[in-house]
């Protein structure tokens, strides 16, 4: 967000072309959030499951937790860097399995078909990134074992006592829906109130997309004609964006830790067996793929 605003201002300033200006500075500035994400933030989040494995599965913490989860992580970085390399598989897994809940809307049928089914596609998606958690979790739990190992066992305890687990459903998305409505409420009003006091910046990145949609013959909806309309939208997006923000970073991990819980607690009291992994090996081909590779 910093880097489009840098760059509506700078190049709106020096060649008239604001929009250009938002459009190069997002850009820029994602090839920014990703390098961070890759070299601190995956770091972070490691560190903090580590944490809650060690509160859920000891029922303490240390007094000094954020060191303490970076000292976890000492000599561990490459099997961590592995379980991210290994998390795509784990994802295709449940998401292969998960496919066969869109036969829902296959059933359906027509726009209600596919609505149904894009409505699955996201729940699933939400649920995956919690399990994909819980199995990092569970690696950094199994000291003595690999990670793509260590992975594969957190698989296979989702699928073993999914009906454990499941309950955590309606806490994910109740609470999920619930801050959206609240972070992502409060902050698309500050926002709106922020930029109403701004009308000219809405009003000339509105003309500048008009005059390109007369200039390339591009049919751009109405409301980018109307600067108020665009402002709304534009605060939207951004209450959306510091909504997952704050919510990734505060309510997420609350709702996690409970997941982690159950996970962990299913987990130590019924290890997975060798028989437990041909079972998923039977309903999902990229398990038994990454089974075979450990």
């Amino acid at each position: 967000i910093g880097f489009a605003v840098a760059g509506f201002f700078i190049l709106n300033k020096s060649t008239e072309m604001g929009l250009l200006g938002i459009v190069l500075g997002f850009l820029l500035g994602g090839i920014v959030a990703l390098l961070i994400n890759a070299f601190i933030t995956n770091r972070y989040k490691a560190a903090q499951i580590a944490m809650m494995v060690k509160g859920v599965t000891e029922d303490s913490l240390p007094d000094h937790t954020f060191k303490a989860g970076m000292d976890e992580l000492k000599g561990r970085f490459g099997k961590i860097t592995a379980f991210y390399f290994i998390t795509r598989a784990i994802k295709g897994i449940f998401n292969q399995i998960g496919r066969t809940i869109n036969k829902i809307g296959t059933a359906v049928g027509g726009d209600a078909g596919n609505a149904v089914t894009s409505a699955i596609n996201s729940g699933v998606q939400i649920v995956v990134g919690y399990l994909c958690d819980c199995c990092l979790g569970w690696v950094l739990f199994r000291k003595d074992v690999a990670g793509p190992e260590a992975g594969c066992e957190g698989a296979v305890i989702f699928f073993k006592h999914g009906k454990t687990l499941i309950r955590n459903v309606g806490r994910i998305f109740g609470m999920g829906f619930l801050s959206l409505l609240l972070i992502g409420g409060a902050f698309f009003g500050l926002s709106f109130a922020i930029f109403s006091a701004m009308p000219q910046v809405f009003q000339t990145v509105s003309n500048e997309i008009v005059e390109i949609g007369v200039r390339e013959s591009i049919d751009f909806p109405s409301w980018v004609s109307n600067p108020t309309l665009l402002t709304a939208v534009a605060c939207a997006i951004l209450g959306l964006i510091i909504w997952s923000m704050l919510h990734s970073l505060l309510i997420r991990p609350f709702i996690l830790t409970g997941v982690l819980r159950n996970f962990m607690a299913a987990g130590i009291k019924d290890m997975p067996t060798e028989a437990d992994f041909k079972v998923l090996d039977q309903k999902s081909p990229k398990f038994a793929k990454l089974h075979q590779s450990i």
